[in-house]
């Protein structure tokens, strides 16, 4: 019986360490909060989930937001997309030495002028692979291949001053070098620590 409940703790806390590790292979945009009216640095990072190259980006700009700067990555050309009025709508990103390996990721910045009033920013994304599989992350929250999701709350900043200064973000990413993976699981070693330390207690 206590084997069975020791067990039991121990599916648990693998099954928190799997779907931490699958939120963390979609593509996302950060900030994940932000305010009206600033100027933001935006950084999309993008995981390979399959076991061949990630060799092309894609990002839409939501309706609101407007972009003009984009940081160089070495590896990578890049694109504006752009409507009939000249406004771009979107941004390429196409490998130029190989792309993104298998089990790695890599990190895309630009500078957006976010929308006046509140609200969120769905971000559209598509990750090409080497085999020609294109993955859209165009869905819901609830989705296998979501929209990474923005909140624009109500601020003091205006996007009028120094262009190119970002404002300071709610929701900082990691930095490059590293990822959310570590953290996720060391707070799930320290549920199953936990878990097993209350049934030694209890037995």
């Amino acid at each position: 019986m206590k084997m069975a409940k020791w067990m039991s703790s121990v599916l648990v806390a693998g099954a928190v360490l799997t779907l931490a590790t699958a939120a963390e292979a979609h593509v996302v945009v950060y900030p994940k909060e932000t305010t009206t009216g600033a100027y933001e640095k935006y950084t999309v990072r993008v995981p390979v989930e399959k076991d061949v190259n990630t060799t092309k980006v894609r990002v839409e700009f939501p309706e609101g937001v407007k972009v003009s700067t984009v940081q160089p990555i070495p590896g990578w050309s890049y694109e504006f997309e752009k409507d009939k009025d000249g406004r771009n709508t979107a941004l390429v990103w196409t490998a130029t030495d190989g792309g993104i390996k298998a089990h790695e990721f890599t990190e895309f910045y630009f500078v957006g002028a976010n929308p006046k009033e509140a609200g969120s920013l769905a971000w559209k994304a598509y990750q090409t692979y080497t085999d020609g599989e294109v993955v859209e992350w165009t869905g819901d929250q609830d989705s296998k291949t979501p929209a990474s999701i923005t909140t624009i709350k109500a601020g003091v900043g205006e996007a009028g001053h120094e262009h190119g200064e970002a404002a300071a973000p709610a929701q900082a990413p990691a930095a490059s070098g590293g990822s959310n993976t570590v953290p996720m699981v060391l707070s799930g070693l320290a549920l199953l620590i936990s878990l097993v330390g209350l049934f030694r207690k209890k037995a």
